[in-house]
């Protein structure tokens, strides 16, 4: 059976096999919590707690500060350990609240308890989506009850589920939407109040036949929502993609998904919201795939934010008995960050721990050549850019040609031009560092 598509991508080896199948685990850290307090797009929250103050699980300590900006809860009881400077992922430094976690993960008054939703307003639903810190968990971030108030809702015809999880050996969504399905469409039913006018679909790749079994018996009945199966290509969960697959509409480049009447919510935020508006539960964990041919035991862990990824990668057995790793990475091969250290905290929006025993990008430096101007990486490119152009005009530092005249600020950095470029050329990375560049300049 084929199924829809988007122009360009490309099709790299999943290994989804090595977890997609073990069941999750629900994993309770032992060491200190740290929460950085820029885990979302926007501003930093604001702390609301001070060193030696008692906390427990669900407690607000952080607060959002300012229009794009999200609350921040502890996922542990314990006591405030420290606000300070501390590693993150990213490989930068952030502020952070640190909690001495005593073990017991005792919830604050009334986290958990079950709440009637058919009394509860549009904007109540929104209210509660803000109290809850959830923001985009497909590794955007943004915070999501800024996404669900654009301009003119009576507009939105679409909200899109993103269940496509394109990226390789991460499955926590695949798992998700096979045991939470029943939260992932409650949660979408609750996005839909919001939107009069709008129906639901839930775009899941074609290969993931029990996650999509699992949905549509979840949305049976309901005329108001769909499973849409899609074909499974890389980068199939970027926004421009799944909108073009779902609706047929291109957004063009300076375009937001509202101006083309569509709301694009990964399916772990939907879940998340239901578990905020009908469980009365803050965002406190996320479920966060442990793989890689060197871990010993690859898992899905149903994870506190905040925990050691030194922890979870113990959680999943550690290093494969005679493996010497060669590569760390949060996220997946593709769009992942390569980690020096794993003494840093999980944050919301990071979704899996990849460890191998091989470095492709070491590998393609020693085979790196000047470009040969095949063509490849343009046709790779999922939204129609000319990476070619794009580095010529990055590595001559000409960045008003790179921002205006080959919207070289719209890519995506999913990396499909690196992959397939025979030259072995680093594109992505050179279009991550131009546009990290362009936005400095921006802000002095």
């Amino acid at each position: 059976m084929s199924h829809k598509t988007f122009r360009g991508g490309v099709h790299p080896e999943g290994y989804k096999e090595l977890s997609k199948d073990q069941p999750v685990k629900q994993f309770l850290p032992k060491g200190d919590l740290v929460f950085p307090l820029n885990q979302h797009i926007g501003k930093p929250a604001k702390p609301v707690v001070k060193k030696g103050d008692a906390v427990l699980a669900g407690q607000l300590i952080a607060e959002a500060d300012g229009f794009v900006s999200a609350n921040i809860v502890s996922s542990c009881s314990g006591t405030v350990k420290a606000i300070e400077e501390r590693h993150t992922i990213s490989g930068g430094r952030a502020t952070c609240i640190v909690i001495a976690n005593d073990g017991q993960f005792t919830p604050a008054p009334g986290i958990g308890a079950d709440r009637d939703d058919t009394k509860i307003t549009g904007k109540e639903v929104l209210d509660i989506i803000k109290w809850a810190g959830i923001v985009g968990l497909g590794g955007a971030g943004f915070p999501t009850h800024v996404k669900l108030a654009p301009r003119n809702p009576e507009a939105i015809d679409y909200v899109i589920a993103n269940g496509s999880e394109c990226e390789p050996y991460i499955t926590c969504d695949d798992q998700l939407m096979r045991t939470e399905s029943a939260g992932i469409a409650e949660g979408l039913r609750l996005v839909l109040r919001l939107f009069p006018h709008a129906k639901g679909v839930i775009a899941i790749e074609d290969n993931k036949p029990e996650a999509i079994a699992a949905m549509e018996q979840a949305c049976s009945g309901d005329a108001n929502i769909s499973v849409l199966p899609v074909m499974a290509k890389y980068p199939e969960g970027g926004e421009r993609n799944l909108i073009g697959v779902v609706t047929g509409r291109q957004l063009r480049f300076g375009q937001l998904p509202a101006d083309l009447g569509c709301v694009v919510c990964n399916v772990s935020s939907l879940n998340a919201i239901y578990r905020a508006v009908c469980k009365t539960e803050p965002l406190m964990s996320r479920l966060f795939t442990v793989s890689g041919d060197a871990v010993a035991n690859p898992h899905n862990l149903s994870v506190p934010i905040g925990t050691c990824c030194a922890e979870l990668l113990a959680a999943a057995g550690g290093i494969k008995p005679g493996c010497d790793p060669k590569k760390v990475l949060c996220g997946g091969p593709m769009m992942g960050i390569s980690m020096s250290t794993l003494d840093v905290p999980t944050a919301k929006n990071n979704n899996a721990l990849t460890i191998l025993s091989f470095d492709e990008v070491e590998l393609a430096e020693e085979q790196m050549t000047a470009c040969i101007r095949c063509g490849r990486c343009g046709q790779a490119c999922p939204i129609g850019l000319v990476p070619q152009m794009m580095a010529e005009a990055a590595e001559r530092c000409d960045y008003e040609r790179y921002e205006k005249k080959l919207y070289g600020l719209d890519c995506i950095a999913c990396g499909s031009c690196t992959y397939v470029c025979p030259a072995k050329r680093p594109l992505m990375q050179l279009f991550k560092h131009t546009k990290a560049q362009i936005m400095a300049a921006k802000r002095k």
